[in-house]
């Protein structure tokens, strides 16, 4: 990946977002096509019930499984931010007025700029575009979920 920053940061995971996603909506739309035409066909229509559950229990567990990765992800991006303000300032406490969606924006900030703009941050009460869109020197985090 070439350098970091605002514009090219967001990231798609090609076998999930590309590959996995899609071919579950298909499998949904094909399973309920055949529940539809299993209502005439009565000797069919308990499986192809069944296939539709089945297909709307995998969506579910595809979505599940990416959420949970994204709110483990989470948790460690807020200790790891804290943690980095806590060493940058000489020991003192990131504000608790800070969302975790600004914390998030503000991992991308570099060291030079990340006190001042979770102060910033706080007291504005900026968005996380906002913060993202006032780092001068981004700091790229290659190692997301």
């Amino acid at each position: 990946m070439s350098e970091q920053n605002l514009a090219n940061h967001t990231q798609f995971v090609t076998p999930f977002h590309k590959v996995l996603v899609p071919v579950i909506f298909l499998t949904i739309i094909g399973s309920f096509v055949n529940l539809f035409h299993s209502l005439n066909d009565h000797s069919n229509l308990y499986s192809a019930s069944l296939i539709c559950a089945l297909s709307l229990c995998l969506l579910g567990a595809a979505l599940a499984a990416r959420i949970f990765a994204l709110g483990a992800q989470d948790r460690a991006i807020r200790a790891e931010e804290r943690f980095r303000y806590y060493v940058l300032t000489g020991g003192k406490m990131l504000d608790s007025r800070l969302t975790l969606s600004q914390i998030v924006g503000l991992r991308f900030a570099s060291d030079a700029e990340f006190v001042e703009l979770a102060n910033k941050a706080a007291d504005k009460g900026l968005s996380n575009k906002e913060i993202k869109a006032a780092i001068k020197t981004w700091k790229a985090d290659l190692e997301r979920v």
